[in-house]
């Protein structure tokens, strides 16, 4: 398996002390500076990613969130109206 081609790149500026505890942590992980990084920075868009699509809840609002899935649909004309409209963002 080829690696794949890496044409980006990050210019980033760090403080000291972010330097030398970051390095510490790759070298912890027997990673060079850039794996840890990218793996770091991915791990953590992927969880900033996560929270627009998952959520959690506990029991009681888990069983009202499915209640109120689970009620009949009620007519709603202001809705109705505005989802006959055209749309501004479609030609």
């Amino acid at each position: 398996m080829t690696e794949p081609l890496r044409d980006a790149r990050w210019n980033l500026r760090v403080a000291p002390r972010a330097n030398e505890t970051v390095r510490l942590a790759a070298a912890a992980r027997h990673q060079n500076l850039s794996e840890f990084v990218i793996g770091a920075a991915l791990e953590e868009a992927d969880r900033v990613l996560a929270e627009r699509f998952v959520f959690q809840l506990d029991d009681a609002a888990w069983q009202e969130f499915v209640e109120l899935l689970d009620r009949p649909v009620q007519a709603n004309p202001r809705l109705e109206r505005l989802l006959s409209r055209p749309s501004v963002f479609v030609d």
